[in-house]
């Protein structure tokens, strides 16, 4: 299951960015899991998760900065096109890696198939890696005095 918003109209962004602050500022308030919230239309009263109402708030930002939106369950599997749209590499590289380890996947058939909790836990460690190896080049650079301060 993969709900996928389209980019927001200009009037939408709009809505999202006037209610954004008092959105907020309205959960943070809350310290109880969940919030109690009215349907203004109808007049109902809606028990929700708290962290549901972070989420609201999460895809309010990014609506207010007019980028689309995409929910998928973190046990959803991608395919290795959507893991390289994911990663900003080629499919090819993104089969490299599977066929080398470095991505746990499966097999369906005679696709693969990588679970995308799989698939975030290597991006974050390989952005972990290159702040450890830029780290290292500048710890490098100051310490043969090639003139960056």
């Amino acid at each position: 299951m993969e709900a996928v918003l389209e980019r927001p109209t200009l009037q939408e962004q709009k809505v999202a960015s006037e209610s954004l602050f008092s959105f907020t500022a309205a959960i943070e308030k809350k310290s109880s899991d969940k919030v109690k919230i009215k349907i203004q239309e109808s007049g109902e009263f809606i028990t929700v998760p708290k962290k549901a109402l972070e989420l609201l708030s999460l895809i309010l930002y990014n609506m207010a900065e007019g980028k689309a939106i995409s929910l998928v369950p973190s046990d959803s599997e991608v395919t290795t096109q959507q893991a390289a749209d994911m990663l900003n590499v080629s499919r090819p590289h993104i089969v490299k890696l599977l066929e080398q380890g470095a991505i746990p996947f499966k097999k369906v058939g005679s696709h693969r198939r990588i679970l995308l909790e799989d698939l975030l836990k290597y991006e974050v460690e390989q952005k972990e890696r290159r702040k450890e190896n830029l780290q290292f080049l500048a710890e490098q650079a100051q310490d043969l005095n090639l003139g960056y301060e």
